[in-house]
């Protein structure tokens, strides 16, 4: 079972893949596709109505688009086969998750499955094999559930792109890569499924490849990954040289023996496990789009607004906060790395909550909310509340997939437009999808009895129950970007749906997407609403230790999930208060008052540039790092690769050769008189050296 659970999305992605390879040698006999005649580039710009920039125009690379491109050729053979199969395998096994999780979280039915012997080399010995406890049982659920209503979705949100066969392999691959990754038995095969599932995100990201705007988004959010997963790579090498061992088992069983022990690095003696944990929490950072490594993240909008989904709620952005729950055992050992991964979860919530205030675009208004719901989930993690930051990963993964495909919902409805200043009055158009995206937007702010209620008011309450240093200020950060969640997630709404219309021609041509699309948000919704209460127990109750077991680790001076429900009155109440607060003041200024917004705005056009600007990390990163680098890429090509290298080496040598043999020709003049001349000369010289060289001896 567990098998079809991990390999029928790569079958899927296999025969997606040929197909789509076969319908390009169909289309194209002989020949290599022009770039983008395949995807109907050469009508991306007339659809747009200048909203997009042109291929080649200025500044096409850095300026993001607000639409989505409607391709105009016809679709590639065999897409409805791709779609059909690649969806029903994923459904498939969502299926066999959900009796996974039954069986292994309920039945206690762990599983070790040996797969085959993947590396052997000296000391280092790797094995391929699926590790099923509940925590794997759990991540099984999210990613098959959310990947295969995504797949369910797409099959409408994408009727009308030629090249359905190829997004279908990628998003199979990308489901692949994530199941590889959250049933790694060892740090190696953890680290091929997170590899995967960043290659599978550069494909998704700039799978509309024509576009500037989207290739730049993609080799962004690749770059970024890498400067996490290098620290991530190190991390491995560190557990191994430590504990000669990369398997779970083996390094949870020494992770104790490694406690007090110190790594030599030039002149430092830095404690071990809190090298190894800060290293491998520099991974997650990268994955999970925290503070300092998330600037790729809303620039994945780019893609098309399925793979925004399945991005944020289930695949790329949750493998940092499995991988810490994972190890839980080192990071249980290692408080000053705890103590780091609360505050910079604390310091995300807070930033992107911030710069969600003012986003105009309606994906990115919920990809900012993405982020900083990250951070809630990493502020648990770090005060040790490892199976409540599960759970909010889990309830997440409902209504923030229902958000962005009910936001896909808006855009196929409003002819791919994105910004909601364009949109107004929709909920007399679209009713399901103004219903839908209502319910995801209480489940996200956290009103009671919805699932977010739940698990983040639990994240506040860990994080004020909390030891480390860096808890207070996640817990007064985690209050404050409640507040703030609600506003800018209400904002969305009273924008998008209520008000008067903004484009009275596309308002007129907004209907309600096609069944195979809103059925998947009604499961969302159901999801978003049922999973808090009655998960809770299990994740944030007493029932933790019977229904995680070994799978996390808790220290015994590791008591936050006690203290946690001992906590105030008032700070259970807080959250709620906050988000009421945060609601009340977003419907009296999109409502009430449309004209306070823009008057404060302009008071605080200072305040108001920098948010819109994020914080001015981009422009930030491109002086420090982006500019240099270039310069110096610049200086080493012409000056060191051209000017010392090709100057002094072949080219100087061959240039130099050329001049002699230049001159040396002159010399052949083809007159007699010259050669007689020549001649002359050379025996004169030659009679003088003689008498020179006989009358010194």
């Amino acid at each position: 079972m567990y098998q079809a659970i991990v390999f029928l999305p790569l079958l899927g992605c296999i025969i997606a893949g040929l197909v789509a390879l076969a319908g390009a040698r169909m289309r194209f006999p002989g020949q290599d596709p022009a770039a983008g005649a395949e995807d109907g580039a050469h009508d991306h710009g007339a659809h747009t109505g200048g909203g997009a920039p042109q291929v080649g125009g200025d500044h096409a690379a850095i300026h993001a688009s607000s639409h989505e491109p409607e391709p105009q050729m016809p679709p590639a053979m065999g897409s409805r086969f791709s779609e059909v199969v690649t969806t029903a395998f994923l459904l498939i096994a969502m299926l066999l998750s959900w009796l996974a999780l039954y069986r292994v979280g309920f039945g206690h039915q762990d599983a070790h499955v040996p797969l085959m012997s993947f590396i052997m080399s000296g000391d280092l010995k790797v094995d391929w094999s699926l590790r099923v406890d509940t925590l794997t049982a759990v991540m099984l659920v999210v990613v098959t559930t959310v990947s295969g209503l995504v797949h369910l979705y797409s099959i409408g949100y994408m009727a009308d792109d030629p090249s359905r066969p190829r997004f279908f392999a990628y998003l199979s691959l990308f489901t692949f890569a994530m199941l590889m990754l959250v049933t790694a038995d060892n740090l190696v095969q953890l680290f091929f499924g997170w590899e995967g599932v960043g290659l599978a995100s550069y494909l998704l990201i700039g799978f509309w490849y024509y576009k500037p705007e989207a290739n730049a988004a993609a080799i962004k959010a690749f770059i970024v990954n890498r400067i996490g997963d290098f620290g991530f790579a190190l991390g491995i090498f560190a557990v191994f040289m430590m504990t000669g061992a990369v398997d779970l088992d083996t390094v949870f069983a020494q992770a104790p023996s490694l406690t007090g022990k110190t790594m030599h690095f030039l002149t430092w003696n830095p404690d071990a496990l809190t090298v190894i944990c800060l290293l491998l929490f520099m991974g997650a950072m990268g994955k999970s789009a925290q503070f300092l490594l998330h600037t790729w993240l809303p620039d994945a909008m780019e893609g098309p607004t399925p793979v925004s989904a399945l991005i944020h709620a289930a695949t790329m952005v949750t493998a940092g906060v499995f991988m810490v729950a994972r190890l839980s055992p080192l990071f249980e050992l290692a408080p000053d790395a705890q103590a780091v991964v609360t505050g910079v979860g604390a310091m995300t919530a807070i930033f992107a909550a911030t710069v969600g205030l003012v986003q105009n675009d309606i994906k990115r208004i919920v990809a900012y909310s993405t982020c900083s719901q990250l951070g809630y989930m990493f502020v648990a993690m770090g005060v040790g509340a490892y199976s409540v930051g599960m759970f909010h990963l889990f309830t997440h993964a409902f209504f923030k997939a229902l958000l962005f495909l009910g936001s896909g919902s808006v855009i196929t409805a409003m002819h791919h437009e994105q910004d909601i200043r364009h949109m107004g009055g929709l909920k007399n158009k679209i009713p399901f999808t103004y219903a839908m995206m209502v319910i995801g937007t209480l489940a996200l702010t956290g009103f009671p009895l919805t699932a977010g209620f739940f698990s983040k008011d639990a994240i506040i309450e860990a994080a004020f129950a909390g030891t480390n240093v860096m808890a207070p200020f996640a817990f007064w950060a985690t209050v404050a970007a409640a507040a703030l969640t609600a506003f800018y997630s209400w904002r969305l709404i009273y924008k998008t749906f209520h008000g008067a219309p903004h484009d009275p021609a596309h308002y007129e041509a907004a209907h309600e997407s096609p069944l195979v699309m809103l059925v998947p948000l009604g499961v969302l919704a159901a999801g978003s609403l049922i999973t808090g209460f009655v998960f809770v127990d299990l994740f944030a109750g007493h029932g933790v230790e019977e229904f995680f077991r070994e799978s996390l680790k808790f220290a015994p001076a590791n008591h936050v999930l006690e203290a946690m429900h001992e906590t105030p009155l008032s700070v259970k109440f807080l959250p709620t208060l906050m988000m009421l607060g945060g609601w009340g003041v977003a419907m009296w200024f999109y409502l009430y008052r449309p004209d306070l917004p823009v008057e404060l705005a302009r008071q605080h056009d200072g305040l108001y540039r920098f948010l819109l600007n994020k914080w001015y990390f981009d422009e930030l990163y491109d002086f420090i790092f982006v500019r240099p680098a270039l310069w110096l890429g610049r200086l080493l090509w012409k000056g060191g690769d051209g000017w010392l290298i090709d100057g002094f080496g072949p080219d100087g040598v061959s240039a130099r050769v050329i001049d002699v043999t230049r001159n040396v020709v002159r010399l052949q003049t083809g007159y007699l008189y010259h050669y007689a001349f020549a001649m002359l000369v050379g025996v004169a010289a030659f009679i003088t050296w003689f008498m020179f060289a006989s009358g010194g001896h």
